[in-house]
């Protein structure tokens, strides 16, 4: 398999792959992967590594994705705890009492698109097929955070909301922050209407002249990384600690599932991150 990237790395690729950022590898107290669409046991569209429960797949086959992933990067199936995104901007905290939650035990909230927690031991999961993950590290605190960041995240700046819920819960100075912002959709492959952009084009304190791209007729290239980066760096993050992927989902969608590779029929990736016990 080509792989090519100066950010990420992929492991294990003969047999359950995943993708690590470099950046965050050198933080030793956490561990994270992203999954990719290999070395799963998912069939048909799905097939083979589908990570979501919500897409009509065999949730069998779902549970022991999980436990395959889990066992190639270092995991225990049994501390997962999942989002239940909706393209809103709640953040929840969990502990170990949520462990399990949308995963082994059925979800008990909807709309949570991100999660953060300082306990050791629970791994946070939120999904992908696109849209655009985000990493936090509190590396002095030890506190952790996953944000689901598509477009109507990112203009809702969730970002920033997980910076604030993590200031006010764990006392977070954002200077202390690590982030990682991918894989998704690039600039190079998403291409959205004039109505979308304009949501872009408001957010009148950052330079929206780098990551939006009129192209004419009505559409405009929109770079959703760069957009995170900015809110990142506005809500106190220092540039020097935001990673940015180089990996686009479409152009990749060999290894990575892309909802607009696919036109839909896919299955999903999961961002897995956690303090180590």
């Amino acid at each position: 398999m080509e792989f090519h990237s100066k950010t990420m790395t992929l492991n294990n690729a003969d047999s359950v792959p995943y993708l690590t950022y470099n950046s965050l590898s050198e933080i030793k107290f956490i561990n994270h992967a992203f999954t990719t669409r290999l070395g799963g046991v998912s069939e048909g569209e799905f097939t083979s590594m589908n990570t979501a429960f919500n897409r009509n797949d065999d949730p069998n086959r779902v549970t022991e994705n999980y436990k395959r992933i889990c066992g190639s990067a270092g995991f225990e199936f049994e501390s997962l705890v999942a989002s239940a995104q909706d393209h809103h901007t709640y953040v929840r905290a969990v502990t170990s009492k949520e462990k399990g939650i949308g995963i082994y035990r059925p979800r008990d909230l909807e709309s949570v698109d991100a999660l953060i927690t300082n306990e050791p031991g629970v791994t946070l999961v939120t999904y992908y097929a696109d849209c655009t993950p985000l990493f936090f590290v509190d590396v002095k605190n030890r506190a952790i955070g996953l944000a689901h960041a598509g477009w109507r995240g990112t203009v809702g700046r969730i970002g920033e909301k997980v910076i604030e819920k993590m200031t006010a819960l764990y006392g977070t100075d954002p200077k202390n922050v690590t982030c990682a912002v991918g894989p998704a959709i690039s600039v190079c492959c998403y291409e959205v209407d004039e109505p979308c952009a304009a949501n872009f084009l408001a957010l009148t304190d950052l330079d929206t002249d780098k990551f939006v791209f009129e192209k004419g007729g009505g559409k405009y290239m929109l770079n959703l990384l760069e957009a995170n980066k900015q809110i990142l760096m506005a809500a106190g993050v220092q540039e020097k600690n935001i990673t940015l992927s180089d990996l686009c989902t479409n152009c990749n969608s060999g290894l990575l599932w892309s909802h607009r590779a696919t036109k839909g029929h896919r299955g999903t990736m999961s961002a897995l991150l956690c303090i180590r016990k």
